[in-house]
């Protein structure tokens, strides 16, 4: 395990989504996985929806980024981390307000910085739809035929399947609510279709260029929001025909300005806040839970 006194972190969140940020120069490697637990323990621990752990060297972008989810798991990406990633380089100074990449598991992304740090652009890269991208069983849908019946909880509904370099499923409702998406959302994740888990947006439509989501995030649980999640609402509402290009995503957190190009490539714009800089002790790991 690598030494974990006086690691030093940078916390910030993105519309009540926070992450702990790790730059290799203040650790050689990531703390392991029982260590990730409990460092994100929100009363045990320093409490975070993740760890950023960069900036890493890339042969692909200009900077390197690994996503670690509060259960110990790997992201592939996650919008806001990346929107905060993206701040903290601005804050020591790493980029400017030139628009920079980032490699990540789930492909490389453009970040550029504005209006002093307080607006934040990502392109996320291009949604692709189809059960076998996320994956599950079964073939990619049609226009015609995107979503799929899906059994939980005693129930069946359509959920539309979406990737944008991590899996999510969409289920399009009337009226949404915190209370069921955590019941509803723990169900799919874990739901046998989904082999490798996946996240979960329950999507009410407001109207043509608005929308709202509750979110049920893999390996973090319920969150107030997440810009992958809003990538990939606001490209099946369009996709399906219910929202245009450009769409406000509303969450519990806060609101997240989307815009979807003719190949589904989303654009993500929203903002990132600093929170504190934090050392973890050593300590912490050896109490008993």
């Amino acid at each position: 395990m690598a030494h974990i006194t006086g690691m030093h972190y940078s916390k910030y969140h993105a519309l009540g989504n926070d992450y702990l940020v790790l730059d290799p120069k203040d650790a050689a490697e990531l703390p392991g996985t029982d260590a990730i637990i409990r460092i994100c323990h929100r009363n045990f621990g320093l409490g975070s929806d993740g760890i950023l752990y960069g900036p890493l060297e890339s042969e692909k972008a200009d900077f390197g980024l690994r996503i670690m989810n509060p259960d110990g798991s790997e992201a592939e990406k996650s919008g806001n981390g990346l929107r905060i990633f993206a701040r903290y380089l601005y804050d020591t100074g790493a980029v400017k307000n030139d628009a920079f990449t980032v490699d990540t598991p789930g492909g490389v992304v453009t970040c550029q910085i504005a209006d002093g740090a307080q607006s934040i652009t990502v392109d996320m890269g291009r949604v692709r739809f189809g059960m076998d991208h996320i994956p599950l069983d079964g073939p990619e849908q049609t226009d015609q035929n995107l979503g799929q019946p899906l059994t939980f909880n005693g129930k069946t509904e359509t959920v539309y399947a979406a990737n944008i370099g991590n899996p999510h499923c969409v289920l399009v409702r009337d009226e949404i609510s915190p209370e069921a998406a955590k019941a509803d959302g723990a169900a799919i994740e874990v739901h046998p279709e989904f082999p490798n888990r996946t996240n979960v947006q329950f999507l009410k439509v407001i109207d043509r260029n608005n929308v709202q989501i509750e979110i049920w995030e893999r390996g973090a649980g319920y969150t107030l929001a997440s810009g992958s999640s809003s990538s990939a609402a606001a490209a099946v509402a369009h996709r399906i025909g219910l929202c245009d290009k450009d769409i406000t995503v509303h969450m519990p957190g806060g609101k997240i300005g989307i815009h979807i190009g003719d190949d589904f490539a989303v654009r993500m714009t929203g903002p990132a806040t600093r929170v504190a800089g934090m050392d973890f002790d050593e300590e912490a790991l050896s109490f008993s839970v």
